[in-house]
């Protein structure tokens, strides 16, 4: 009997220090873009609030395991506890100073508990071709079911530069529960292609003095360019690739704020302006062009749309319609493209931009990108080719459209 009660005892009080342990291990470790992620990459992570330093390290990749002796120790900038009813705390770190075009581990936590080495890419040169991922809403049942679209993604396009997240990434914006699927479903993909995130209207909720406002959650899980318009730090923000622009526009307030509406097409048109890259794409949330007659963003449409055909955008990618469609107003101006990545679907009503259009199909989609051509290929989630075109740059700066798919 002695014997039992002393193994009880220990079991027990292993079970509570790797519980202790488990807590101070960083988790929901994500890796996002910067201004230049050929310079540079931003991670953030998560410890309980006991952890209050937490470190990153960086190094060179080798296959010979004694890099470790060679990584560099950065102090992580850490958030105060998050909430009583939450008691973790979030850790940042930006590397900055890389090299173009190079492998990178990095690994992130404190004392005897850290996570595993994660690797990665740095963005290469203007020029040089890429590929990146675009996926439409995550939104519902993002464990079970959405996460066999991101990896799949991944596996087709496993040397991918970055992932959009087109908005919507969960179904409520506060719930700590869905935001924990959304990382797991994820996992180390998370941690090793840089993602660019848009916010949706469910990253939104109402406060106490009934505004809408984004998730408690959005900045200090992501650590996004703060090159936007002042009261849009992290949701309105561009990134430099390869010689392609990447702008995110914060389509919840265009709706909401007729000031940050504003201060988004003032930001906008000196950014496409003065543009030094080759192509642009742009992401944010609710359609330009919807895919339900029900839905009509009037005010995104008259504010941007005539931005994006003076300035030859060429690619705007969407979600909220929880279907698919692609197409142009007209034979020019940018392909418009709505999709949906999670098992959250709706009926399309065709209409006449649409090229392409499908309904309850899972969807990701891997973008190719070289000097004079973007091949664009959308695919089920099981992996079948769904739609499929490219856009060939001609010397006006206009693009010819071909489609690929019979």
């Amino acid at each position: 009997m002695k014997k039992i009660l002393i193994s009880g005892w220990l079991l027990a009080t292993c079970f509570l220090q790797q519980a202790y342990a488990q807590r101070l291990r960083p988790d929901r470790i994500v890796l996002n873009v910067t201004e230049d992620p050929s310079r540079s990459a931003a991670v953030t992570w998560r410890t309980s609030e006991d952890a209050a330093v937490s470190y990153a390290e960086l190094a060179p990749a080798t296959a010979d395991p004694r890099f470790t002796a060679t990584a560099v120790r950065y102090t992580a900038v850490t958030t105060p506890p998050f909430a009583d009813s939450l008691p973790v705390r979030y850790h940042h770190f930006t590397f900055n100073s890389l090299q173009p075009n190079t492998n990178y581990v990095y690994r992130v936590g404190q004392g005897d508990n850290w996570s595993e080495w994660f690797s990665f890419r740095t963005a290469g040169l203007p020029g040089e071709p890429f590929s990146f991922i675009y996926l439409g809403d995550a939104q519902v049942n993002i464990f079970s079911m959405w996460s066999r679209t991101i990896r799949k993604a991944w596996s087709v396009a496993p040397d991918a530069r970055l992932i959009i997240h087109a908005g919507d990434l969960v179904n409520r914006g506060n719930n700590n529960n869905e935001w924990q699927q959304w990382f797991e479903a994820g996992g180390f993909i998370h941690s090793t292609v840089p993602g660019m995130m848009t916010t949706g209207n469910h990253e939104y909720y109402e406060n106490a003095a009934g505004q809408d406002v984004p998730s408690a959650f959005w900045r200090p899980q992501f650590t996004l360019p703060e090159n936007g318009p002042v009261g849009l730090e992290e949701t309105c923000y561009y990134t430099d690739v390869q010689g392609m622009r990447f702008i995110s526009l914060n389509s919840q307030e265009v709706e909401i704020s007729d000031t940050l509406l504003a201060r988004q097409k003032v930001w906008l048109e000196l950014l496409l302006k003065n543009n030094p890259n080759r192509w642009t794409a742009i992401t944010f949330h609710h359609p330009v062009l919807s895919t339900k007659k029900s839905r009509n963003n009037e005010r995104l449409r008259e504010n941007f749309k005539p931005l994006f055909d003076r300035y030859k955008v060429d690619l705007v990618l969407q979600g909220h319609d929880h279907t698919y469609a692609r197409g142009r107003d007209g034979n020019k101006g940018p392909v418009y493209v709505v999709s949906v990545s999670g098992p959250k679907m709706s009926e399309i009503d065709p209409q006449p931009w649409m090229t392409r259009t499908g309904s309850y199909t899972q969807l990701f989609q891997v973008v190719d990108v070289k000097p004079k051509m973007i091949s664009f290929r959308a695919y089920t989630t099981t992996g079948e080719l769904y739609d499929a075109f490219d856009l060939e740059k001609q010397a006006n700066g206009e693009n010819l459209l071909k489609n690929k798919m019979k």
